[in-house]
């Protein structure tokens, strides 16, 4: 069983191929209706890079992921392990460590834009892998079943499970409405506050208090000198006061 999983097939090929090209292009539409454009473009681009399209390749078997058999033979997905640190949306991505030391590694709150993305994603998913069989309530069924919402954040588990929630309940197209609605919106700039009147009378004396110290300065400046040429001018010359009226007479 190993040695067929692990060979590499023509049919392999272009059976991974086209189940990551259809679970990109199922996640690009669902990006592009709630306008997540950029990142419905750049969704999973890593897979087709040679370390994670070469095992999905080897371990492709079309009904679920081909890491997982990857897992169970290495005990580890090295195809996982390079997808999950490029790929914002995965909440593998958000974990750091906690600077209280008893905390050790935690979730960091995911920005809510990835979140929708991770919505997308395993809407996607569920949608490629039950195939014809799919309804609204796969994606949420799929989340019970795992060990995810330990992992998340408080603030991402809440929004994460308030949508998949809300899809199997209302449908794709009121989730969808929300999301456009309520989580992808731009912060509203905040509007200059205006000057308290107490502010603006502190400037204002400050600006006082400097005019008049400069024109002191200046006053003090000005007064040195004239009072400095009034000395030169007041200082004995060396002449008698006959050679002076001498010279006038001249």
């Amino acid at each position: 069983m190993k040695q067929q999983r692990e060979k590499i097939t023509p049919r392999k090929i272009a059976g991974h191929f086209m189940t990551v090209t259809k679970h990109r292009f199922l996640v690009c539409k669902e990006c592009f209706a709630v306008g997540l454009f950029r990142q419905g473009l750049c969704h999973d681009l890593s897979k087709y890079s040679p370390t994670e399209f070469l095992v999905g390749v080897r371990y492709f078997q079309g009904d679920r992921s081909p890491n997982n058999a990857e897992r169970e033979e290495k005990g580890y997905s090295a195809a996982w392990l390079h997808h999950k640190g490029r790929n914002l949306h995965h909440y593998e991505y958000w974990m750091d460590y906690d600077l209280r030391a008893e905390k050790g590694i935690g979730p960091i709150k995911m920005p809510g834009r990835y979140v929708i993305e991770m919505f997308m994603d395993r809407v996607a998913a569920s949608k490629v892998y039950n195939g014809k069989t799919y309804t609204d309530g796969d994606a949420l069924r799929y989340y019970n079943s795992g060990r995810t919402a330990q992992f998340l954040h408080p603030a991402t588990q809440r929004l994460l499970e308030k949508l998949l929630v809300m899809l199997a309940k209302e449908g794709e197209e009121a989730t969808y409405a929300y999301i456009r609605a309520h989580l992808h919106k731009k912060k509203p700039v905040r509007p200059i506050r205006k000057q308290s009147a107490a502010y603006q009378t502190g400037q204002t004396e400050r600006k006082n208090i400097t005019h008049q110290t400069g024109q002191v300065d200046k006053q003090s400046t000005a007064y040195q000198t004239v009072q400095s040429d009034s000395q030169s001018t007041a200082q004995p010359t060396g002449q008698s006061d006959g050679e002076r009226d001498a010279r006038h007479a001249d």
